[in-house]
């Protein structure tokens, strides 16, 4: 058994033994009713004067914690207790757990107390039960008659990731007709992998009246938020479940972390209340009935919700309520509808539509300039090779943009690494798409003017003549000179033929290395010469731009 320091147990002899019975113990921090929980709240010891009738020391602790927790926190009660009483040793403490008891008996032999057991400790018994009345009075985050069936049905949302198809403005109407609500509109938040969930507007008007403010004061922060709470709807979002992880800016998106660590949040936001994040029982059952029938919705035009522009599409269901509903014993015809009017409307709002035009604009020559705003300037670029049999795995395994057939000689495909976070990833390949996919990448002379460098600059043409500069290599680097001779020989090999994959994971554990779980897209092309390309060494211009 551990024992006191000697020079501790002096330090505690000096203390000044005061002739009062100190009650001490150690419960799980929950009420009766919240006992099959105790373990996620842990325990609370306390100490009590019974004499006086105060507190002297209290912790709470995890209910693994051993026995000596309950030393130090009796250490405190006679050095520095809470106020009002003052340091002091008592003659007699009381417990009523023998083994609590048999402890403090060795560990305190030489400090002169008396440790008794008692069945009952009238003063801790008193708070305890004060405890569990605010507790039981606590409102849950959940009726939990449905925490359960909610929960579930916000992972199968989780699961089905409507945000990997469907942009924030491409409203969908769920009508219910019951509890109140007419029509919520569903918003899906997560195609930019920042935040995932899905918010219910109540109106149509509130969610124009958001949409216009955050247009109208994205720069103001203080005004965003005000925004914010002025919206009338409900939601569920999704969280990493490891609270201790939310600052990290090293972590990968959420989207990669398995299911065990999402964590679905539920709750409320009005112009007259804010934000909470409890749902009532009218309130859980119709986020129940909204997110049942969007989920059926989404599996039955899943296809079809991929699709540009975005589709007309209703459907009708019959939602069974959850049990135990009293007010509702029958299912409840529910239609849910896409809003392309809607959609364009707010799309015009945002001003959506303008780069499309300006694309198309500079695709209407060969060559207009080089642009170098395609690739996220903090990437990890990589000049590579993909296996042969890696590229059949990732030919079914990501968004895949096929050349012509290619012989399978040499060690495998030559490819560009470009490896950014997720959402940087998926504009970079919306771009390439966009454009009409890669028609080739090639390594072009490039010189400074300023200074004499002469640089290979990696670029990236689009099958609309439009090139991207990915990658500024300086003509003497040694790793460079040598990555360029075995994609030469690859090139050769496979007659040309070479590959773009882009990858997410650059702040998570797979920085510099992307796994194929990482990789999001392969454009297959053809490696040009720079005679191919036929423009000559680009010079850096004073705008800082090669041209």
């Amino acid at each position: 058994m551990t024992s006191f320091n000697r020079s501790t147990s002096r330090r505690l002899k000096k203390l000044t033994q005061i002739p009062s019975v100190w009650e001490g113990d150690r419960r799980p921090l929950s009420s009766p009713s919240q006992q099959s929980d105790s373990e996620a709240k842990g325990e609370c010891i306390l100490w009590v004067d019974y004499s006086q009738g105060i507190v002297r020391g209290m912790d709470v602790v995890a209910s693994d914690i051993g026995p000596e927790a309950i030393v130090r926190t009796l250490m405190r009660a006679m050095e520095h207790p809470h106020s009002p009483a003052k340091p002091a040793r008592p003659q007699r403490i009381v417990v009523k757990d023998r083994e609590i008891q048999f402890y403090l008996r060795g560990v305190l032999q030489d400090l002169d107390i008396a440790i008794d057991y008692a069945p009952e400790l009238p003063l801790i018994d008193e708070l305890f039960r004060g405890f569990a009345d605010i507790l039981d009075s606590q409102t849950p985050d959940l009726p939990p008659q449905y925490a359960q069936i909610l929960r579930e049905k916000a992972f199968a949302i989780w699961q089905a990731a409507p945000w990997e198809f469907l942009e924030e403005q491409q409203i969908l109407s769920i009508e219910i007709n019951k509890w109140d609500v007419g029509t919520l509109y569903a918003s899906i938040m997560g195609m930019l992998g920042m935040e995932y969930g899905i918010l219910f507007y109540r109106s149509e008007e509130s969610l124009k009246r958001f949409r216009a403010a955050v247009l109208r004061d994205e720069e103001s922060q203080e005004r965003l938020e005000e925004a914010f709470l002025k919206q009338d709807c409900l939601f569920l979002t999704f969280e990493s479940a490891d609270e201790t992880d939310e600052d990290d800016e090293d972590l990968d998106d959420l989207a990669d972390l398995p299911l065990s660590d999402i964590d679905p949040t539920f709750g409320n936001i009005h112009p007259l209340e804010g934000l909470r994040s409890v749902l009532y029982e009218e309130e859980a059952l119709v986020i129940f009935v909204a997110i049942e029938s969007l989920s059926r919705f989404i599996r039955d035009h899943r296809r079809q919700l991929h699709s540009e522009p975005f589709p007309t599409l209703s459907r009708r269901y019959r939602i069974s309520p959850p049990q135990p509903c009293e007010e509702l014993t029958k299912s409840l015809a529910v239609t849910v509808s896409t809003m392309p009017q809607l959609a364009a409307e707010l799309e015009e709002m945002a001003g959506f539509g303008v780069d499309n035009a300006e694309i198309d604009d500079l695709g209407s020559s060969t060559f207009q300039s080089l642009q170098d705003d395609l690739i996220p300037e903090d990437s990890f670029l990589s000049l590579g090779v993909v296996s042969w049999e890696m590229l059949e795995y990732l030919r079914k395994g990501v968004n895949y943009h096929k050349a012509d057939e290619i012989k399978q000689v040499g060690d495998g495909l030559p490819v560009i690494l470009i490896q950014t976070s997720r959402p940087k990833a998926k504009i970079v390949i919306e771009r390439i798409e966009a454009a009409g996919g890669l028609r080739a990448i090639c390594f072009n002379p490039g010189a400074d003017p300023f200074d004499g460098d002469r640089y290979d600059l990696g670029l990236l043409q689009t099958e609309n003549g439009e090139l991207f500069l990915f990658g500024e290599f300086l003509d003497e680097d040694p790793i460079h000179v040598e990555a360029r001779k075995k994609w030469n020989q690859r090139c050769k090999n496979t007659k040309g033929y070479c590959g773009l994959i882009i990858a997410k994971g650059l702040t998570g554990a797979s920085r510099g290395n992307p796994q194929l779980r990482d990789m999001m897209a392969l454009f297959e092309g053809r490696s040009l010469s720079p005679k191919d390309l036929g423009i000559g060494t680009l010079q850096l211009m004073p705008q800082l731009k090669f041209e």
